[in-house]
């Protein structure tokens, strides 16, 4: 490692734990974050400081935890004997995956092969704290990492590609792991850098299309096929319930939070546009750009007027408390319109967001590995330290917790978390939750068609966040708030091209 890479893996450590410690802001963090080359998925970002909602947890007395697979962990138990005693170490923010693996791993793994496993679940920026400190020493405190999906770039020399890793130690392969499982928009997206596999996708938020039903039915109102037909359905269902407290949808546009960012995002690649084009300056504001955003317009009007000092958070509440008839937004949210609590129990269905219109931009049209798409996603991935001392023990692991069995049950114990694997969308313990209840699977037919064929990723540079946390929610608020702009979308999106193209050029990008 170098003089100036060991000095810039300094800064990122010290800094991540400057935050944590409270000394200084997000906002100056993610901008020397920005400086020091290290960019976070912008729903990761919007962690920092603190976690996940996981709405539906469920617990390990139901009959998912016990249905384990005897053949894998027979396995398990000849080929880790020479490991038997060993610790390793695992670091993770809060994620489904995550916490249903700590739950599971003393019972299963642990007993099956003598090697003990340390899960550490803290906030994101020490996640990113602890890697950063690791392998700046090249230490092997840990031994499996927790990847945000923009990291890559930053710790790709520093982990191990696990395809290669299987191939080359047969004698540790799991047997029928089944790579082709894993859906290759899914791995493309959130586990390549330069044609490097830099860990196992694990973790997959993703939009997706949620309606209430019984609305759709008492009015007679087609469901819609595009985002045209889209919006006129927001508009219908607002006239016809608002006198009953119902609108049309509801948004996460709070000014200044990545949720809003998040919500044009999908606006914007919905109407045929894209935030940069292949020569890397904002288009955002080209005439795709402004159509979509004139889209979000009139989805915020149709929104609970609340929904400008609303987050994902304020969103799911407003869809659970029954405000609103349908929303394109993160598909975690739907365990939690069927949980126990819930005032729309049952009313909810899920579909794969409407087509684009007039059609989707092509990625090879745009810059910094933007892919325009409707299914707006925050991935992650869990990857192998290259200076563990343990490799052998910690691939097991990982291989384990990676498995279809253990990946189908997150599924069923994490609260309707999305799966990462082809096959746990058809698994019997999977499909057997596909019924209105807590931790439901009803909308996993929708989320599958969506990273199959309707995942979005933002751009892939160490400065986005900084944007979409700031920047450009802050101006698009001023819009929807009627602050500055006067309404004017194009006025809007051209303050946004300047400030990002300022940003885009002082980064030297």
């Amino acid at each position: 490692m170098s003089f100036r890479e060991h000095d810039k893996k300094t800064f990122v450590a010290d800094t991540c734990n400057d935050f944590t410690a409270r000394r200084i802001t997000k906002r100056d963090f993610m901008r020397k974050m920005a400086l020091a080359g290290v960019g976070f998925s912008a729903f990761g970002s919007a962690m920092l400081g603190g976690g996940r909602t996981n709405r539906g947890m469920l617990g390990l007395g139901v009959e998912e935890a016990r249905a384990q697979d005897a053949d894998m962990l027979k396995w398990l138990a000849d080929v880790g004997k020479p490991y038997a005693g060993t610790k390793i170490r695992y670091t993770s923010e809060a994620t489904p995956p995550t916490i249903v693996a700590n739950q599971l791993v003393a019972g299963e793994f642990t007993k099956a092969t003598g090697i003990e496993v340390e899960v550490e679940i803290v906030p994101l920026e020490q996640v990113l704290a602890k890697a950063t400190q690791d392998v700046q020493g090249q230490l092997g405190t840990y031994d499996v990492y927790y990847l945000d999906q923009s990291w890559m770039a930053t710790f790709a020399q520093d982990v191990v590609d696990p395809r290669e890793y299987y191939d080359q130690n047969k004698e540790l392969a799991m047997p029928n792991f089944d790579w082709d499982d894993f859906s290759k928009p899914l791995v493309d997206g959130i586990a390549m850098y330069n044609g490097k596999q830099c860990g196992i996708p694990f973790d997959i938020p993703i939009f997706i299309l949620m309606y209430r039903k019984d609305l759709f039915d008492k009015h007679n109102i087609a469901l819609p096929t595009d985002l045209d037909a889209y919006l006129k359905a927001v508009q219908a269902l607002t006239e016809a319930e608002k006198s009953n407290g119902i609108f049309g949808t509801a948004c996460q546009a709070k000014s200044g939070h990545y949720s809003l960012e998040c919500d044009w995002t999908f606006a914007l690649w919905g109407h045929g546009g894209s935030i940069f084009n292949k020569d890397k300056k904002f288009v955002g504001n080209d005439e795709r750009g402004v159509a979509g955003l004139q889209f979000y317009q009139e989805l915020v009007k149709n929104s609970p007027p609340s929904a400008t000092t609303w987050t994902w958070d304020g969103q799911g509440q407003a869809l659970t408390q029954g405000q609103a008839a349908m929303a394109i937004t993160w598909g975690e949210d739907f365990p939690g319109f069927d949980a126990n609590d819930s005032k729309v129990k049952g009313l909810f269905e899920a579909l794969p967001a409407p087509k684009e219109v007039p059609g989707r931009r092509a990625a090879a049209d745009c810059g910094f590995n933007e892919i325009p798409a409707v299914g707006h996603q925050g991935g992650s991935t869990i990857s192998l330290s290259q200076y563990s001392k343990n490799k052998e023990a910690a691939w097991l692991f990982m291989q384990w917790v990676c498995s279809k069995d253990v990946m189908a049950r997150v599924s069923t114990l994490g609260g309707g978390a999305s799966p990462m694997r082809n096959s746990s969308f058809t698994d019997p313990r999977v499909k057997a939750k596909a019924v209105v209840g807590p931790g439901t699977t009803r909308h996993f037919e929708a989320i599958k068609y969506t990273i199959d064929n309707q995942m979005g990723s933002e751009p892939d540079m160490p400065i986005w966040a900084d944007l979409s946390n700031n920047d450009i929610p802050v101006e698009l608020g001023k819009l929807l708030t009627g602050q500055d702009y006067g309404g004017d979308a194009k006025a809007c999106l051209d303050a946004i091209a300047g400030i990002v193209d300022g940003k885009v050029k002082d980064a030297g990008l």
